[in-house]
């Protein structure tokens, strides 16, 4: 079954909080809630007024997986809220791979040449899909001084459009 990937806004955020929140707390015990994370309150405003994006994969009209991109110069984006139902992960559904795909697509759709995220060190399978997707690790003091930090990560990443055919 096919997800359908389509941008999402605010009257999305309770389904996303649900989702996003159950996989940070539940499943790999990250300390973070609602209140750490207001964006996912104001959607449209946070994501979508500025030039970037939110998109939401459905299956059967369930929320089962998301990306944000957050454009924060002319020439570059950051990659948020990249989060999949553990029931829905992995090649028979290939959500986060559609997700990116759609996301990346976007960003180049609006002239952005670099592409940026931040993560936490626990998240091994997340690094290793966005390694295969040819992202580069790089050091913090490497990311843009515009970059929109998020206090919790610690691994960042980069990847450069005019790479991706």
């Amino acid at each position: 079954m096919k997800a359908q990937i389509i941008p999402i806004h605010n009257d999305a955020a309770e389904a996303v909080i649900e989702l996003i929140l159950n996989i940070q707390q539940n499943e790999f015990n990250i300390a973070i809630g609602i209140q750490d994370q207001p964006d996912l309150l104001s959607i449209t405003d946070f994501y979508h007024s500025g030039g970037g994006c939110f998109w939401g994969a459905f299956i059967a009209g369930e929320l089962v997986g998301t990306i944000a991109l957050i454009k924060f110069d002319e020439q570059a984006g950051a990659i948020r809220k990249m989060f999949v139902k553990k029931e829905f992960r992995g090649k028979e559904f290939n959500i986060a791979q559609h997700l990116l795909e759609t996301l990346i697509a976007y960003s180049k759709a609006k002239g952005l040449t670099y592409l940026y995220l931040g993560t936490i060190h626990i998240l091994e399978a997340a690094l290793r899909f966005y390694e295969r997707n040819q992202f580069t690790r790089i050091a913090k003091e490497s990311l843009p001084k515009t970059f929109p930090l998020m206090a919790a990560d610690d691994v960042f990443c980069e990847l450069d459009l005019n790479n991706i055919k």
